[in-house]
């Protein structure tokens, strides 16, 4: 038996100066997310698409779900599997390329987390646990493009 898992939330357009999308450059594109129970996200869309960059877009929020998902996913591995990590921090990045049509995709995200474990001898069983994360995150499994993984683990205080 499947266990299914429901997520809502919602999203509210605040870009309106008025006039509300009589033309293209007559209206912002923030927006508010909000959940239950949450702190609100303040987004817009990407800069190059008219839209404030002091907020996060679309584009920002797909790469940190990737990020997130395979950080949770990587701290279960090592939990269970004897990798104490004291500290962990990813430097994540992804393309998305513009199709003629006015649309696009991603041609990829890359996750370069920096994992500190306890113990220098931790580190290669830590870079390994990477590869079984990126299987096990639901969100990387949900996309269609492909998601690298290009970890650094050391050891804390460099022992």
């Amino acid at each position: 038996m499947h266990k299914s898992h429901n997520y809502s939330l919602t999203v509210k357009w605040t870009g309106n100066r008025g006039t509300g999308t009589s033309d293209y450059r007559s209206y912002d594109r923030n927006h508010i997310i909000q959940s239950e129970l949450k702190a609100d996200i303040d987004g817009s869309s990407d800069p190059a698409f008219r839209g404030d960059k002091t907020r996060y877009n679309p584009e920002d929020l797909i790469v940190a779900s990737l990020s997130a998902c395979h950080m949770l996913a990587y701290l279960h591995l090592c939990a269970v599997g004897g990798v104490v990590v004291t500290d962990y921090v990813d430097h994540a990045s992804g393309t998305m390329v513009e199709t003629p049509d006015g649309g696009g995709h991603f041609t990829e995200v890359t996750l370069k987390p920096i994992v500190t474990v306890k113990d220098s001898s931790m580190i290669d069983k830590a870079n390994e646990l990477h590869h079984n994360a990126g299987e096990l995150c639901f969100i990387a499994r949900s996309v269609n493009f492909p998601v690298n993984h290009e970890p650094t683990a050391v050891a804390e205080g460099g022992n």
